[in-house]
């Protein structure tokens, strides 16, 4: 063999031995992010949990609330269900939209149950709603986090398959671009609760 065609066959083994390389980092990213949405689905499994005792206990407090009630019944549903559509496809970007867009709701649920729970003192003082209402804040804080860091992960993954040389193994593999998951979509969601009496 001549020595061209060692060197074009060194360099072909090289640029393997990279494109494995590259796939390799790719799919290590993509599990990252998996593992990250399990994290979030782990906190947001803890909330459902919480949300239904929390209703309970204001229940016997709020007897003329039950519409306030019933919204936040009805929004912990439709987040859990969104939640279990989305932890069956954790790269989906329509399955995590929705989920983004049920939690919306589910938090200004919340936000309304606790904004007429302050006008109640017997409520407020209540220690297993208290207790509750730490537990929900400490679950939120740790939603917050996971997201945080899903949103990490889909960065770097987002950067490393869209780099050059790299970009060339995420489009022959399809590696396509992930979303990263908002707190909200519109202006007008970002404006705070209003509740009158």
């Amino acid at each position: 063999m001549s020595t061209t065609t060692w060197v074009l066959l060194v360099l072909a083994v090289l640029v393997l031995f990279w494109a494995v390389g590259a796939y390799n980092r790719l799919v290590r990213l993509k599990n990252a992010i998996a593992n990250a949405f399990g994290q979030i689905d782990v906190q947001l499994k803890r909330r459902y949990d919480l949300i239904p005792n929390l209703v309970e206990v204001a229940r016997k407090y709020l007897a003329h609330e039950a519409q306030t009630l019933e919204a936040v019944i009805a929004a912990r549903n439709q987040a859990r269900s969104a939640e279990q559509t989305a932890a069956g496809a954790p790269l989906n970007a329509g399955a995590i939209g929705a989920l983004v867009g049920a939690e919306q709701v589910l938090g200004g649920a919340l936000g309304r149950l606790f904004a007429v729970a302050e006008a109640y003192p017997d409520l407020k003082a209540d220690q297993t709603m208290r207790e509750l209402s730490e537990e929900l804040s400490s679950t939120e804080n740790r939603i917050g986090f996971a997201r945080q860091a899903y949103n990490d992960h889909v960065l770097e993954f987002n950067d490393a398959a869209a780099q050059f040389p790299t970009l060339i193994v995420a489009r022959l593999f399809g590696f396509q671009p992930l979303s990263m998951l908002q707190s909200t979509s519109s202006e007008a969601e970002r404006q705070p609760v209003k509740v009158t009496f």
